[in-house]
């Protein structure tokens, strides 16, 4: 296969970070609308995250925070994105790259994006749908993970043979 020079992977995940800045962006002027609320994970130690030690601590690797009823001050920039939020009766500010941002989740419609972030590989963004009946496991994979038949760069190797018209 030919080497992608125009790195379409990394364009593709561009595009749809921007999806989630634009939904925030429009958060950050007029409110949630309706029954909208997201679910947000983030690498805790990616680079440009802000957040306090006590969340670090707590937090090491992976945070998901809900934006729904009470957060507040949300800033959006080209790059990142900040709110303010309670954890256990304490007031933090948290400041989150759109490039440390793992998954993206609004159950109200069954819409989600996840990423995969800090791999020296090429990421991969991935369209999921929630689930309505399992809301602690909030997104189900359309498989498009890496198997058994799955070559190690990630394409996965298909014989058109299964797909001819027999004689």
């Amino acid at each position: 296969m030919a080497e992608d020079h125009i790195r379409y992977d990394i364009l593709a995940q561009e595009a749809l970070r921007g999806v989630v800045r634009k939904v925030l962006s429009e958060v950050a002027k007029t409110g949630l609308p309706g029954e909208h609320h997201f679910f947000i994970s983030f690498v805790t130690h990616a680079p440009g995250v802000r957040l306090s030690q006590r969340l670090l601590a707590q937090y090491d690797k992976e945070m998901t925070i809900v934006l729904q009823n009470q957060y507040w001050d949300l800033k959006v920039t080209d790059t990142a994105f900040e709110v303010g939020l309670s954890f256990d009766g304490q007031n933090e500010t948290l400041h989150i790259p759109f490039s440390a941002v793992k998954g993206f989740f609004d159950p109200s419609v069954q819409f989600g994006l996840q990423f995969d972030v800090g791999e020296t590989d090429a990421s991969k963004p991935k369209l999921v749908k929630t689930d309505d009946d399992h809301t602690d496991d909030a997104t189900q994979d359309n498989g498009d993970t890496d198997g058994p038949d799955d070559e190690p760069g990630g394409e996965k190797v298909v014989s058109l043979d299964s797909f001819r018209k027999k004689p």
